[in-house]
């Protein structure tokens, strides 16, 4: 694995664990850093998953990008962490988030008033547990006094959309992961924003980690028209209208999803113009790329044609 390739993740939402071991083996074959598991509200555990494919590789780092953070007790998550180190020791990297209002209320009942605060106490519990073995807090949210024999240094990073949930990640996170998220608003919104976080806490800044659609699909406009579909959930979200039109993208009449929008959030085309798209997005002020292989028709092939382009860089 070369350095390029180390800053290289690959995206995927399980659908099922069998499948979910296949392709993180597969990614560790093709020399990516990370394989990082996106998991829904009521997706696949991807901790468990994670637990099955650490037995299958040595190599690759395992991201959690993310797991919805409410929808268990920061302590359960430790102790799931913990079993995770225990089974490939330093490749785990923790991510989690808040995930979207609309489905944790739907589905789980919870309260959703103050997320990134609830978010705050969440993080601050899982460091101190990760980092030190122990954790005394007492919080608006949560309440936490537990001791554990080990502390394995677990990285915890959080998703990010805007300058709040920026800030916090740099101010006590291990990283800022970002979601269908122009490289135009990352660079001029959230990497000063996690600045101003780190400063803050009086800490170095942690990476930015990008997602990016890719797809070695040479029609543009087929490209276009599979990205438009897996936008239509974000673009009916108030909170994502938002950071669309602050990077510049504006969606139009209908919350239509512009071509520019769409070509500002996709590297596509040939092995060279797909490579030289990585490597312009790792040199713009990017610290990591998350890749999401566009959806098609075969969608194995789709994904070992990037594979392929990660394979040789």
């Amino acid at each position: 694995m070369g350095p390029m390739q180390n800053r290289i993740g690959f995206g995927f939402r399980p659908t099922d664990a069998r499948s979910a071991v296949e392709i993180i083996v597969r990614a560790e074959a093709a020399g990516f850093g990370t394989a990082w598991t996106v998991m829904p509200a009521l997706g696949r555990d991807t901790m468990r998953l994670l637990a099955a494919a650490a037995l299958r590789t040595s190599t690759i780092k395992l991201g959690t990008s993310i797991v919805p953070a409410f929808t268990r007790h920061p302590l359960a998550l430790v102790t799931q962490a913990l079993a995770l180190e225990d089974l490939a020791p330093g490749r785990l990297r923790l991510g989690v988030g808040t995930s979207h209002q609309r489905t944790m209320i739907a589905a789980y009942g919870l309260p959703f008033d103050r997320p990134l605060a609830q978010l705050r106490e969440y993080v601050a519990i899982l460091s101190a547990a990760l980092y030190t073995g122990r954790v005394a807090y007492t919080g608006a949210y949560y309440t936490a006094h537990a001791e554990f024999p080990t502390a394995p240094g677990t990285p915890v990073l959080v998703s990010a959309l805007r300058d709040h949930a920026w800030e916090l990640a740099g101010e006590l996170s291990d990283g800022g992961i970002s979601w269908i998220t122009p490289l135009a608003y990352l660079t001029s919104g959230a990497k000063p924003a996690m600045a101003r976080g780190a400063k803050r806490s009086g800490r170095p800044e942690p990476p930015v980690v990008g997602h990016v659609f890719v797809s070695a699909e040479p029609d543009r406009g087929v490209v276009r028209a599979a990205v438009r579909e897996s936008l239509g959930y974000y673009a009916s979200a108030p909170f994502y209208q938002r950071m669309f039109e602050a990077s510049g993208y504006p969606l139009g009449e209908g919350n239509a999803v512009p071509d520019a929008l769409i070509d500002a959030l996709v590297i596509s085309g040939d092995p060279g113009t797909i490579a030289q798209g990585l490597k312009e997005r790792l040199g713009g002020g990017i610290d990591e790329v998350l890749i999401d292989v566009v959806p098609g028709p075969d969608q194995r092939a789709a994904e070992n044609a990037v594979f392929a382009v990660v394979r040789a860089l």
